[in-house]
């Protein structure tokens, strides 16, 4: 379900006074809202605080939330983020996700982390039905394979890792 833009207009414009003010609970608070829109730009911005202490949300909405843009948001939040407790909130999805949109995601964001524990996950991915899955899985596997073997630039590893 989406708001009528004005009602969004008026929300965006709350939703920058509390970013100034850097409030967490309220953009936690946004992960329920009615509007896909706001759920993406709040999980957006929960991300942009930074802190590893915002996994859990990230990973409720990558779990939970009923739209699957707003999943897929959230797993290149994780993969962005690249703390290692997002591992198995990535592996999930990429193995369980009904969207082969979000599989996608959630396998590229393996890759961007450096998750080398996720090698089997993403082994697996190679056998999904959708090809962008597989692709992703690919791509994943061979950043990890990069980033073990051949970088000496982690920076540049996680660029490239999807």
């Amino acid at each position: 379900m989406s708001i009528v833009p004005e009602k969004r207009l008026a929300l965006f414009a709350e939703m920058e006074d509390r970013y100034e003010k850097k409030d967490v609970d309220y953009f936690v608070g946004l992960l329920n809202n009615e509007d896909y829109v706001i759920r993406t730009r709040a999980t957006c911005i929960l991300v942009d605080f930074g802190g590893e202490d915002k996994i859990p949300y990230i990973a409720k909405v990558l779990k939970h939330d009923d739209n699957e843009l707003v999943r897929h948001e959230a797993a290149f939040s994780l993969g962005q983020m690249g703390y290692r407790s997002s591992i198995p909130h990535l592996e999930d999805a990429t193995s369980n996700d009904p969207s082969m949109f979000v599989r996608h995601e959630a396998a590229i964001a393996l890759g961007v982390v450096g998750a080398k524990e996720a090698i089997p996950t993403l082994t697996k991915a190679l056998d999904d039905p959708s090809e962008p899955v597989v692709e992703s899985a690919i791509v994943a596997l061979s950043n990890l394979q990069f980033m073990e073997k051949l970088s000496k630039n982690e920076k540049f590893a996680k660029l490239t890792g999807g």
